[in-house]
């Protein structure tokens, strides 16, 4: 059935590219209202990871292989559908990404009916072709606390000015229990054992320079700030506890809460980034003390700062540094990174080096691993 599915997306998308093309040749085709839009990112990476004392594993993959159509028929209204052959797993060969419709026709905002993203962590909403590091620090990381896609109303807007935008959602959401992490997924790739519930959040964000976009990297060299702040609630509908009782490493998770502070600026080719988020968590079963949990409950924290300096449009170097607790960690899991982006289409076309140290894994003291990352990146 899937293989069927994705035999008729390649059709349609080869239908697409056939049509022909205004605007811009080979993606938009054009008539009056209506378009039809086609794309994608193809993202070939390299990793190679060195924990202390063990031995040195190494991977070669596509880690994210992305078409997508967007397109519309009336005024006012348009729909995307954007999915990823590169995560495919198990059972799921092709993993939904962007899958919404929405409506444009009010003065300076919009409303999404679908799966799309959840207003929270600037980092996450910083699509992953615009990044400065190859991965997502913690902050940005839908494995520990940062929402994923989820289904449901999703309203984003911004004053006359744009100095300040925001975003607002009601959603269903699924959690992947696991006591090592708190992995939020979208409800629309499900696992049998992902816990649902209801979700609701918002932002704002203050652009003092003027409007400042998700995007890392300072190729206008003009001066820009932001300052955000979001916060969220997930309530465990109690559907799907099929970890509960007697749970061990996967415990089903019965309600979370989570806060974030964000900022960022750029001028002059130079580009910081720094976010702060904190997430209550509670498991269902009491008691339970093992991964970030301590007797049910933790309270998770991140915090990541990165930054990186532009020679011309070409070369950017690049570094971060990341830091993690959790009360059920023995002590804090900390990452620094260094890194460089060679820019050969800005980020159209792009390869990307980031060499990643990392401390006390998972909470625990002395367990250490460095990792290389190596992408290239195609936008089409």
């Amino acid at each position: 059935m899937q293989k069927h599915k994705l035999s008729l997306i390649t059709v349609a998308i080869a239908a697409a590219v056939a049509l022909p093309p205004s605007g811009q040749a080979g993606v938009t085709y054009k008539d009056g209202d209506k378009y039809l839009k086609v794309g994608g990112r193809i993202q070939l990476q390299y990793h190679q990871m060195k924990p202390d004392g063990g031995e040195t594993t190494d991977e070669l993959f596509f880690r994210r292989l992305r078409p997508y159509v967007e397109g519309s028929l009336h005024k006012d209204w348009k729909g995307k559908i954007q999915f990823d052959l590169g995560k495919a797993e198990g059972e799921n060969e092709v993993a939904i990404k962007d899958a919404y419709f929405q409506y444009k026709g009010w003065s300076n905002m919009k409303l999404s009916i679908g799966n799309a993203n959840f207003p929270f962590s600037r980092e996450f909403l910083t699509s992953s072709k615009y990044q400065q590091l190859v991965e997502r620090t913690f902050v940005g990381d839908h494995n520990y606390g940062t929402p994923d896609r989820n289904a449901g109303l999703h309203l984003t807007g911004n004053s006359g000015t744009k100095k300040v935008t925001y975003g607002a959602s009601a959603t269903v959401a699924s959690i992947d229990p696991d006591n090592e992490k708190l992995d939020f997924d979208t409800p629309v790739n499900r696992n049998e054992d992902f816990n649902d519930g209801f979700m609701v959040g918002g932002r704002v964000d203050w652009h003092p320079f003027g409007y400042l976009k998700f995007s890392q990297g300072d190729f206008k060299r003009k001066t820009k700030a932001t300052i955000g702040v979001a916060a969220y609630t997930w309530s465990n509908d109690d559907d799907n506890n099929t970890n509960t009782p007697g749970c061990t490493s996967k415990c089903d998770v019965k309600d979370v809460t989570g806060l974030e502070i964000s900022g960022a600026f750029r001028a002059a080719g130079f580009s910081i980034d720094a976010e702060y988020n904190s997430f209550d968590a509670e498991t269902v079963e009491a008691g339970i003390t093992d991964g970030i949990y301590k007797d049910g409950k933790t309270t998770l924290t991140n915090a990541s700062i990165e930054g990186g300096y532009m020679f011309g449009q070409t070369i950017e170097l690049v570094a971060g540094y990341q830091t993690q607790d959790a009360d059920g960690y023995a002590t804090a899991w900390n990452r620094t990174s260094v890194g460089a982006n060679w820019f050969i289409k800005k980020h159209d076309i792009k390869f990307q080096l980031t060499y990643r140290m990392g401390e006390n894994l998972d909470g625990v003291e002395n367990s250490d691993e460095d990792e290389v990352f190596l992408q290239g990146q195609y936008v089409f």
